[in-house]
């Protein structure tokens, strides 16, 4: 019996558009249990459900059995001509983990000029948009990339698998700070269980996307950099402070390309992801001041047994992971010697500008009778002289209006699935 799936409807919105579109090749990306292949079955019966014959859809998973072993585009060709015969009209292509096979570009590009395919795809992401995907087939495919569960989807997959959620939602934000948004976390029952498959998760990116890189000469230094950057989420990078940290620790010459050449490799499995810093004034970006933050934070919290939750670098995590959730382009700004947190773009070319902070409404007050925390969030944000929206995102329930700035609440603003 078919299991059903939790309807991850954002993305359907996504990729609906493109379901007979035979000129695109569809790929799907993100870090590995994220919900790729899950997505991809959503898109199967949905096709069904328009009146799409069965025998039209083509779904070949290349890590499961019968294809496990298929290496070779001949092999794959054959198998697809093979389920193919004797179809008339658009065929629907599913192939996940399509970079086992050497040379699958040539494959898909095949069947993409016949005209008659719709072609979607899933792999690893340290494979799949670095090499000739991306040269050989510029213009001819689109990506929808995939993030882990935000908080409004993390309630209502909890919802639909009839776990029961809190009518207090903090509590339920701050488990899933501590659990993680990988959709299969939901459907386990205790604490540690949850834990243990994270760590089965990072566990696999390793010996499936990381550990086979020829790129990775000394592998030490890789996994000192790898839990450093996991450990120092949110916090700006500086190459050169890090080179320095790395040459202390590992007591030997770490070259400044070595350090690119790891960071990018982690960007390429989903593990982080890198937010580049933009000044105001120059409208350059800043090279060497990049923040990186986490796919998921329980790829911190499996690995640290101290549960506090520091909520500076926690928050804007939230918070960035769910913009990118959103499609936003993302930097860190810079006005001045004042920092906002988060500067995004949409597809128009429209910007919003956001800070994130716990809570304004404190106690911290100068001997001017002014409050620090709420100085420190809006004074950037004043300074900016552009009309574009300008947003302070914090936990506290009460808010509060100044310099047409909007102040909402983070976990009430991704609940209910708003944009900026």
């Amino acid at each position: 019996m078919k299991k059903e799936l939790y309807k991850r409807e954002f993305y359907l919105q996504k990729i609906r558009g493109f379901y007979d579109e035979s000129e695109i090749i569809k790929v799907i990306t993100g870090v590995r249990r994220c919900g790729k292949s899950s997505l991809m079955e959503l898109i199967k019966t949905e096709l069904i459900e328009q009146g799409v014959n069965e025998a039209n859809i083509i779904s070949i998973h290349l890590d499961k059995r019968p294809y496990m072993h298929v290496r070779k585009r001949e092999k794959l060709e054959k198998i697809i001509d093979e389920k193919s015969y004797n179809i008339s009209g658009m065929k629907y292509l599913f192939v996940d983990e399509i970079q086992n096979i050497l040379g699958f570009e040539e494959v898909l590009n095949v069947y993409r000029e016949e005209g008659d395919y719709s072609i979607f795809i899933t792999g690893s992401n340290s494979y799949l948009l670095s090499g000739d995907l991306a040269t050989k087939l510029t213009g001819r495919y689109v990506e929808f990339e995939m993030t882990t569960l935000s908080f409004d989807e993390y309630v209502g997959i909890k919802r639909f698998y009839g776990k029961e959620v809190s009518a207090n939602p903090e509590e339920d934000f701050d488990k899933y700070i501590l659990e993680g948004g990988f959709p299969y976390t939901v459907r386990l029952d205790t604490f540690a269980d949850k834990r243990l498959y994270v760590k089965s998760v990072i566990d696999e990116i390793y010996e499936k996307d990381i550990r086979k890189n020829k790129r990775i000469k000394k592998r030490l230094l890789f996994d000192t950099i790898q839990k450093y950057i996991i450990n120092n989420f949110g916090s700006t990078m500086s190459i050169t402070g890090l080179c320095e940290y790395l040459s202390r620790t590992t007591k030997s010459n770490v070259r400044k390309e070595t350090v690119y050449n790891y960071l990018s490799i982690l960007e390429k499995t989903k593990i982080v992801s890198k937010c580049s810093r933009f000044d105001l004034k120059s409208k350059k970006s800043l090279r060497g001041e990049e923040k990186y933050y986490l796919s998921d934070l329980s790829f911190y919290f499996a690995n640290n047994t101290d549960n506090r939750i520091e909520y500076g670098p926690v928050l804007e995590n939230v918070v960035y992971n769910y913009a990118k959730s959103r499609g936003y382009d993302i930097s860190v700004g810079r006005i001045g010697k004042l920092e906002i947190d988060f500067i995004l773009r949409n597809n128009s070319n429209d910007y919003f500008y956001i800070q994130v902070a716990r809570y304004i409404d404190n106690d911290n007050y100068d001997e001017k009778g002014n409050n620090i925390t709420e100085e420190r969030e809006y004074r950037p944000l004043e300074r900016i002289r552009d009309s574009y929206p300008k947003y302070v995102m914090t936990l506290d329930r009460l808010l509060q209006k100044r310099s047409g700035i909007h102040h909402v609440n983070i976990i009430s603003f991704i609940n209910e699935g708003k944009t900026f």
